[in-house]
């Protein structure tokens, strides 16, 4: 089972990658009492059939993962986000893509911490191929506000690419200020 909400968010982006996506937009929204996740490619997308297949644990596309027969990452994040309260909703098109959209109230004792928001984003950034990645994150609460925007073309340019360690280091860092600043604003209001 997966430990907080930015797993199911890696897993759902990894999907949208192996589905051919050539572009992918992941949105992170947290406000006081609520956290959404949206991700929204332009893959291959999913039959009715196929989409309510992907919802079933004890199946996974044919050729996915030759070595395992169950596929957890959609499953549980419905089951996660419905009984604590909130929502999933998936909704594809064959050849158009596919949209995942949750909800989980943060209030709720059965709601997973958030994650590590930075190295999910450098290790969904980092997965390969030439697919373009968009990515927002926002925080509106009592101690935060402010959001920021990252798009993987313009990220790889400045880093130098995205393949090795030191460029890694670099995209890590800057991600850090970048989620750093959504709490600063207020740090330095206070002070």
């Amino acid at each position: 089972m997966h430990a907080n909400i930015c797993d199911y968010l890696l897993d759902a982006v990894q999907n949208s990658i192996e589905a051919g996506a050539a572009s992918v937009k992941v949105d992170l929204q947290e406000t006081e009492d609520m956290l959404e996740v949206t991700v929204h490619d332009n893959g291959c997308g999913m039959s009715p059939e196929a989409l309510e297949a992907a919802k079933d644990p004890f199946t996974t596309s044919p050729g996915k993962h030759d070595h395992r027969k169950v596929g957890l990452g959609i499953p549980f994040m419905l089951q996660h986000a419905e009984t604590t309260g909130g929502m999933c909703d998936i909704t594809s098109v064959p050849q158009e893509g596919t949209t995942i959209r949750c909800t989980f109230p943060l209030d709720h004792v059965d709601t997973p911490p958030v994650g590590d928001v930075v190295s999910t984003w450098v290790s969904a950034l980092n997965y390969p191929g030439p697919h373009e990645m968009e990515i927002c994150r926002s925080l509106s609460t009592g101690e935060a506000h402010g959001c920021y925007r990252i798009v993987r073309s313009e990220l790889s340019e400045a880093a130098g690419g995205l393949e090795d360690a030191g460029a890694l280091a670099l995209v890590h860092a800057y991600i850090a200020s970048l989620e750093a600043s959504l709490t600063q604003h207020n740090e330095e209001k206070r002070s």
